[in-house]
């Protein structure tokens, strides 16, 4: 990106000055070598959706920002009701609700490299990954129901977790006013078979060794301390969230001058949100972050049985469930003002502050977990919510390195062995059934996460609490 586009505000914050159909600024949270390694669509998107309705204060665009459909990926943007906001579903994204979870084990890295080859077939042969992957799962009319409905709370009630779970989970586990009738025919026989899997693309499964700690005492109420293994999920809403966002962004596009839209980009289709369309994609958009929230559940149920069968020592309490790709409902205060808005976060993490009346009590005091995932052999990052990013972007911050080159750019660099054996040599243990999904997700593909994730602890987004380091990734 051209950096003599933007004004400079600080070390990672930077500004574009509302112009022409701009109702608001663009605020980019980045250090300059980040901004100027930003493709100039992203910049061309945030202005974009900088003239949407009703949107509030400004469009924001994370550290790992880069070119989405619609929103860029990494952008934040909160719309009122009252003032004519609209909901989009190119600012929410097609994988509804894709997010990560970690989980606890009680163990050391001592505990788990004598069967580290065992457990990684174990996790690989247990849990089903992959384009097209299907789960042991079948889904009848009252099941899917009830799943759009329940969410990871559905799950818990079937077997697949305990209750504990529910209280680390956003929302508890459950999306409120989910409306499956808004959910389309195709889109639920899409998901009939794919509960409790992984998918493609950069979704994965790994087993992670916590190597450094920078905020102890955080990183203490989190239950975290150097030489812990921890088991991070990375999946979503699978062929049902996709599909969703397939149905509305043709119905948006249809309806926008019905609803007197004038679209920048096609791509930004929307809705006013007090409109009967506005309220169908809101229902079924709901209905998909239940089915990510079930996924991530069942997927969590299956990995306890694996460990349970490879290290029986292993305890495996929840540390904290985050979404992205979603709009919700929140109140924010603006202009001295408490609000209600309706926050898009299109590949981008909530990042509540300390005290925040929603986070589960062990870990108010510290503020949010915030789950930063690498890419495939980098490492992830924990961090904490600050109550600075309230003020700066409706406590929001990054959700993981941000591509730095296509998919299909990235096969003309790597081959899927090569990548394997590169990660084996490093006592990384990469398991997946498509050579070419490992090559496009191969970790020169992406961002450094570190120098993202430095920006948004720089910025104030959120703090840096831990570093994790993969030993074993089973990618989709």
């Amino acid at each position: 990106m051209n950096i003599n586009s933007l004004q400079r505000q600080g070390p990672c914050e930077w500004r574009i000055a509302p112009t022409g159909k701009m109702n608001v600024p663009v605020v980019i949270y980045a250090t300059e070598a980040l901004v100027r390694d930003m493709d100039e669509k992203v910049r061309e998107q945030a202005i974009n959706v900088a003239c949407l309705p009703g949107i509030v204060r400004a469009s924001y665009v994370m550290p790992d920002g880069h070119w989405g459909y619609g929103f860029p990926i990494g952008g934040v943007a909160a719309f009122d009701a009252a003032q004519g906001g609209v909901v989009s579903a190119g600012g929410v994204g097609f994988d509804v609700s894709c997010g990560v979870r970690s989980l606890h084990t009680g163990l050391h890295r001592d505990d788990v490299m004598p069967v580290q080859r065992e457990l990684a077939d174990a996790l690989f042969g247990h849990i089903p990954a992959g384009m097209g992957s299907r789960g042991a799962i079948h889904l009848n009319q009252t099941r899917m129901h009830d799943m759009l409905v329940g969410g990871a709370k559905w799950a818990v009630e079937h077997g697949w977790g305990t209750p504990a779970d529910l209280d680390r989970i956003e929302e508890h586990g459950q999306m409120l006013h989910a409306k499956p009738s808004f959910v389309s025919d195709m889109a639920k026989k899409r998901q009939l078979e794919e509960m409790g899997t992984l998918g493609s693309g950069n979704h994965y499964l790994e087993v992670q060794e916590v190597t450094e700690v920078h905020e102890p005492a955080i990183a203490e109420t989190y239950g975290l301390k150097r030489g812990d293994i921890v088991v991070t999920i990375h999946c979503g809403s699978r062929g049902l969230g996709h599909q969703i966002g397939t149905d509305y962004l043709r119905m948006m596009v249809e309806a926008a001058p019905a609803h007197g839209l004038s679209l920048p980009d096609r791509e930004l289709a929307c809705a006013p949100l007090r409109s009967e369309l506005g309220q169908q994609y809101l229902g079924a958009m709901r209905a998909a972050i239940n089915c990510a929230l079930a996924n991530r559940q069942i997927i969590t149920h299956l990995v306890r049985q694996v460990f349970a069968r490879v290290i029986a020592k292993a305890q495996m309490p929840l540390l904290y469930d985050v979404s992205h790709n979603t709009c919700k409902l929140e109140q924010h205060r603006v202009d001295g003002e408490l609000r209600e808005l309706f926050v898009h976060r299109k590949g981008a993490t909530r990042a509540f502050g300390p005290g925040h009346p929603e986070l589960p009590e062990p870990l108010r005091a510290a503020g949010q977990p915030v789950l930063i995932g690498g890419s495939m052999g980098t490492s992830s990052y924990v961090l904490a919510g600050t109550q600075a990013s309230e003020a700066l972007a409706f406590s929001s911050a990054c959700h993981g390195a941000g591509r730095a080159m296509s998919r299909h750019a990235a096969l003309s660099h790597w081959h899927g062995r090569q990548v394997v054996d590169e990660l084996a040599a490093r006592g990384i243990i990469v398991k997946s059934a498509s050579s070419r999904g490992i090559a496009e997700e191969a970790p020169g593909a992406y961002k450094d996460v570190a120098a993202v994730v430095d920006a948004a602890d720089e910025a104030g987004l959120a703090r840096k609490v831990a570093r994790l380091q993969p030993l074993i990734c089973v990618k989709g």
